[in-house]
């Protein structure tokens, strides 16, 4: 799984013209089964998308589409966890740890 923490470089003024086409872009990832939950941050900064997949790049490059990157609205930072423990709501996202080496 990935968190994905958005932070906004500009007014959010600007951040409002572009939030339309973010939203689209957020419901084409739910459709696709990448994103199980996102939101935006308190206070108002930017915001966190919860992301499944196995491959980081995959993940790098979905973001790159972000009507909010694209637009160079806000950064972007990515941390891969893999999820051990999830609430039985989740089940189906949860992991293994790796065998040890």
């Amino acid at each position: 799984m990935f968190i994905v923490e958005l932070t906004y470089i500009v007014p959010l003024e600007r951040v409002d013209e572009h939030l339309t086409d973010h939203v689209a872009w957020l419901d084409a990832q739910y459709e696709a089964g990448v994103f199980v939950a996102s939101g935006r941050k308190e206070p108002r900064d930017g915001g966190v998308i919860l992301a499944v997949g196995d491959d980081r790049a995959a993940i790098d490059k979905i973001v790159a589409t972000d009507p909010f990157n694209v637009n160079d609205l806000a950064t972007y930072r990515i941390t891969e966890f893999l999820a051990t423990k999830v609430a039985p709501e989740l089940a189906a996202f949860q992991q293994e740890l790796p065998p040890a080496a």
